[in-house]
């Protein structure tokens, strides 16, 4: 059953692939954008041909999914950032140090990852230096639980930190 919808789909879809490509030239600015667009359109109608009716033309079917597709796809690519290349300073930023602080942000890294996704957020946003009260606005949190919360946390990283000494 399988082999023979493939059969169909393929018999109807190739003397249309034009169509499809010149969805992808329009939509798609780069050649790779135009491949990713053209293999997801593909897809997109691989998916929905089961409940192909014929009650319209093929090629109207196929453009319909296709130009859905494609507006989909450039509705995601206008919220996705530009992807550019990282500078070598950049890729420096990331190498983890190394002696006794590397073992010290191993430390301090696990005791983080034991926490709350809550108190996860509080630390990362102390941590970038944000002010309390922005702390809040993202947590949803009230200024002073926030710093409840941070001095309950301090006290579970030094804890740690000395249990870690002891061994």
């Amino acid at each position: 059953m399988h082999q023979e919808l493939e059969t169909a789909f393929l018999t109807q879809l190739n003397p249309h692939l034009g169509l499809v490509q010149r969805v992808c030239r329009l939509y798609g600015r780069q050649a790779e954008e135009r491949q990713d667009l053209q293999q997801e359109i593909l897809y997109q109608l691989w998916k929905a041909y089961p409940h192909f009716r014929g009650t319209a033309q093929f090629s109207t079917w196929l453009y319909r999914v296709a130009l859905n597709t494609a507006l989909t796809y450039e509705r995601q690519r206008r919220r996705r950032p530009v992807a550019e290349p990282l500078e070598d300073w950049v890729r420096t930023l990331a190498t983890p140090p190394e002696g006794p602080e590397a073992e010290q942000l191993r430390v301090l890294y696990s005791t983080i990852e034991q926490l709350s996704a809550v108190d996860k957020a509080v630390v990362l946003l102390y941590l970038e230096e944000q002010p309390y009260a922005q702390i809040a606005a993202v947590t949803g949190l009230s200024v002073s639980h926030v710093s409840v919360r941070l001095v309950r946390i301090r006290k579970k990283l030094e804890q740690t930190r000395v249990g870690a000494e002891a061994r």
